[in-house]
């Protein structure tokens, strides 16, 4: 197998692992937080925590690099509308991932807190999960959009 498609397998797998762990996450997360029982809460957003940092922060170093890297091997032009607009769409997924991030992380322990001393969960988090699935609606209509250019790559 030539070098450009090894590049390019790894691309793929790691996409999908990307969009996969996100959509996968996200699903779980909200059905979770809307039956509103901190215990279920903290288990399932505990788990969403951890696939961050073991699937989607990986993957998420590991598009870009293949993906310049597969620029740089198909002899594209570094100029092609396609690919900035590919860039700058993931740079927005991304700026919408990172408090994303942070506001899981909030919520396990709000959650957690709350399954402790067996309280329904707080107001705040109610005003994370909204900001969270704004920012995630987002997030992902960016990355369909990366996944568009990166299929059609129109002139």
């Amino acid at each position: 197998m030539n070098e450009y498609l090894v590049v390019k397998m790894i691309h793929v797998i790691s996409s999908t692992i990307l969009f996969g762990t996100g959509i996968g996450s996200a699903y779980y997360m909200l059905t979770a937080s809307l039956g509103r029982d901190p215990r279920v809460v903290h288990a399932v957003v505990r788990q969403v925590v951890r696939a961050d940092w073991f699937f989607t922060t990986p993957a998420v170093i590991v598009q870009p690099l293949t993906g310049l890297w597969l620029v740089h091997l198909a002899g594209f032009p570094w100029a092609s509308t396609w690919i900035a607009a590919s860039i700058a769409l993931y740079l927005l997924a991304g700026a919408c991932w990172l408090p994303v991030v942070w506001m899981q992380i909030r919520m396990r322990e709000m959650a957690r807190a709350a399954a402790v001393e067996n309280t329904p969960l707080p107001p705040q988090y109610d005003r994370y999960l909204r900001a969270w699935t704004g920012l995630g609606v987002i997030a992902f209509t960016a990355v369909v959009g990366v996944f568009g250019l990166m299929v059609a790559k129109p002139a």
